[in-house]
């Protein structure tokens, strides 16, 4: 069966307001189901999941709930999901915890790809205690992350590698098995940060090596929540805790503070929502998240390759990586135009794009943001050819 975006566009009432929302690393879109699941869980949950009242027991069966799903998503152990209030604060709190592995003469690998969340928390442990950073680069032209330089960047020294899966701003995606095969041959771990591939990708933690890996369900259509998934679930139990109950065990070890379990809900619900984005796929939920994300990428291959078409036709505009292995995002510029201005005239149309990389360090090395910056955007599973057709209009309107 093709992939059928009207009835997908038909699950998320917010797309009837008139924009064209290509910006789906600022958050996609919610369906209506995750709605109604975090309001539903709201009237009937308690702040508790130990109490023995049965909106207590409702909270124990959505956290429990929440983390099958998450595990489903990456292919993992629930005993092995941390949850939290976004990814970027749960790759903070583990590089806390995991900051005694990194003293003087140790090492941490990171790369210029990686977005801010999987660098800063990184580098701010290893200039506390010494460690020595060292960074896998890009290629100017293709943005790719050459995968030969692990060899040389991930020796004897080094505790930790932290890697992307794929890049929000230029959708580059690096081979992390390579990273992984040759930090763990180092006695290292790697910390894979998918937020920017889960939507798009057969996210797999053990085909991808990886010892933890983060994601955040915003990149999907889901509430504010990030879960952190550890391959081998019994490392939660060796490192130090950072929870406040000196008790805890397993995940809860890396957990501060309560759970918002009407979130949860909301983040069951948006895994469900991947599942069926085939009205055909069937099966377990991981098998049904696997039928639907294939089909998405087949539609999304196709429209992709007519985007980055129409764009290549335009003389004024440069586009920013061109990697064969990526996931459906691309930055571009515009000649003479700097990135805010040429958002702010998508915006006047009801275009909404994101200006590609404040801060980045990617754009940075590329010298990107001295001319101006860039603009990102990139397709959701309810992204339609007429949408794309009128996002090249506008750019061509600037030239």
């Amino acid at each position: 069966m093709a992939y059928d975006v009207a009835r997908v566009r038909g699950l998320i009432p917010s797309l009837g307001d008139g924009w064209i929302h290509l910006d789906p690393q600022s958050g996609m879109q919610h369906p209506d189901s995750v709605s109604t699941a975090v309001s539903t869980a709201f009237r009937g949950t308690a702040a508790s999941h130990s109490g023995r009242h049965v909106s207590s027991r409702r909270s124990a069966a959505i956290l429990d709930a929440a983390r099958e799903a998450v595990a489903d998503l990456v292919g993992g152990d629930p005993a092995g999901v941390v949850l939290g209030p976004d990814r970027a604060s749960l790759l903070a709190w583990l590089a806390e915890a995991l900051s005694s592995r990194l003293g003087l003469g140790t090492g941490v690998v990171l790369s210029r790809l990686d977005e801010e969340a999987n660098v800063a928390p990184w580098l701010r442990v290893a200039n506390r205690y010494g460690a020595q950073v060292r960074w896998a680069e890009v290629e100017i032209d293709t943005c790719d992350l050459p995968s030969w330089q692990f060899a040389e960047l991930i020796g004897p020294t080094t505790r930790l590698v932290a890697l992307t899966a794929a890049s929000p701003i230029v959708g580059s995606a690096p081979d992390v098995r390579v990273a992984a095969d040759r930090a763990h041959e180092m006695g290292g771990l790697l910390v894979a940060d998918a937020v920017a591939a889960a939507p798009y990708a057969h996210v797999d933690i053990h085909e991808l090596g990886a010892d933890v890996v983060a994601v955040n369900a915003p990149s999907w259509g889901g509430p504010q929540v990030g879960a952190l998934v550890f391959r081998d679930p019994t490392l939660l139990d060796r490192i130090p805790a950072i929870s406040l109950n000196p008790h805890a065990r397993g995940a809860e070890r890396l957990e501060i503070g309560g759970h918002q379990y009407s979130l949860l809900a909301g983040l069951t619900a948006s895994v469900d929502y991947l599942a069926g984005l085939d009205e055909s796929a069937r099966g377990s939920r991981r098998e049904r998240l696997e039928t639907s994300i294939s089909s998405l990428q087949d539609y999304h291959d196709r429209l992709f390759d007519h985007l980055m078409a129409a764009l290549r036709r335009l003389p004024q505009v440069t586009l920013i990586g061109t990697s064969h292995s990526r996931v459906p995002t691309i930055s571009f510029t515009v000649a003479g135009v700097p990135a805010e201005k040429v958002s702010e005239h998508f915006a006047e149309r009801r275009i909404g794009t994101v200006v590609g990389g404040k801060g980045s360090r990617l754009l940075d090395s590329l010298g990107v943001n001295e001319e101006g910056g860039a603009v990102t955007v990139g397709l959701a599973p309810y992204t339609t050819r007429y949408e794309i057709d009128q996002l090249v209009r506008a750019v061509a309107a600037l030239g």
